[in-house]
C-alpha cells in the first residue's frame, strides 16, 4: 500500500552522458527528490539508455563536440519523483548546477492521483 500525502507531486526527467549521470543524480537526492511519502524508499529513480544528438551553434561552447557539426552522444534518460513544489524547484537547480551540458534537456510533470 501506498503512502498517501497531500504534497504536490512531479516527475523530473532529463537525459545526461553516462560519464555525468552519477552526478547529476546525488546532486537532485541530496534535495529530497527521489524519496517516496513516508522515506521508506530513498534515491528512486528510473533510467533508460538511449542516443541525443545536436549540432551546436554559433556563440555555443559545447561541453561535447564542435560548433556546427551533427554530433551523437549516448545519455541515459533518467526520471525522478520529486514531492511538493518546493523540491521540484530545488532538483531543477541542482541538475542545472550539476549537468554538464550548457543547455541541459529536462521536462516537469504534476502528476494526479487516479
Amino acid at each position: 500500500m501506498s503512502t498517501a500525502t497531500n504534497e504536490p507531486r512531479y516527475k523530473l526527467i532529463f537525459t545526461v552522458p553516462h560519464s555525468s549521470r552519477s552526478v547529476c543524480k546525488d546532486a537532485i537526492f541530496a534535495v529530497g527528490a527521489g524519496t517516496y511519502p513516508g522515506g521508506k524508499y530513498t534515491n528512486v529513480c528510473f533510467e533508460i539508455p538511449g542516443v541525443g544528438q545536436f549540432i551546436p551553434g554559433d556563440g555555443a561552447k559545447p561541453n561535447i563536440g564542435a560548433v556546427g557539426k551533427l554530433e551523437h552522444v549516448e545519455e541515459m534518460r533518467v526520471e525522478i519523483l520529486c514531492v511538493g513544489r518546493d523540491v521540484m524547484l530545488e532538483a531543477v537547480e541542482a541538475l542545472k548546477s550539476a549537468h554538464p551540458y550548457e543547455e541541459v534537456a529536462y521536462e516537469v510533470y504534476k502528476m494526479e492521483d487516479v
